[in-house]
C-alpha cells in the first residue's frame, strides 16, 4: 500500500469536506448574502492552499535535514 504525504491528504480531505458542506449548507442559509457565501468559501480554500504549502516546505525542509544527517555520518 503507497503511503501518501501529509502535504497531500490533508489539504485534499479538506478541500472535499469545505466542497460538500458548501454544497449542502450554503443554498439553504438565507441568512447572510451571497458575497458572504462567496468570500467565506474563497477565504476558506485559501487556508486550505496556504496549509498544503507551510506542509510542503516543512516536509522539504525535513527531508533536507535527513539527507545532511546522512552526509554527515558518513
Amino acid at each position: 500500500m503507497r503511503k501518501y504525504k501529509k502535504s497531500t491528504w490533508l489539504p485534499v480531505a479538506l478541500l472535499i469536506y469545505v466542497t460538500v458542506m458548501a454544497a449542502y449548507f450554503l443554498p439553504r442559509n438565507t441568512e447572510i448574502s451571497d458575497t458572504e457565501k462567496y468570500i467565506t468559501i474563497g477565504v476558506s480554500y485559501l487556508i486550505i492552499i496556504l496549509l498544503w504549502i507551510v506542509l510542503r516546505k516543512q516536509e522539504k525542509r525535513r527531508e533536507q535535514e535527513k539527507q545532511r544527517d546522512l552526509e554527515n555520518r558518513k
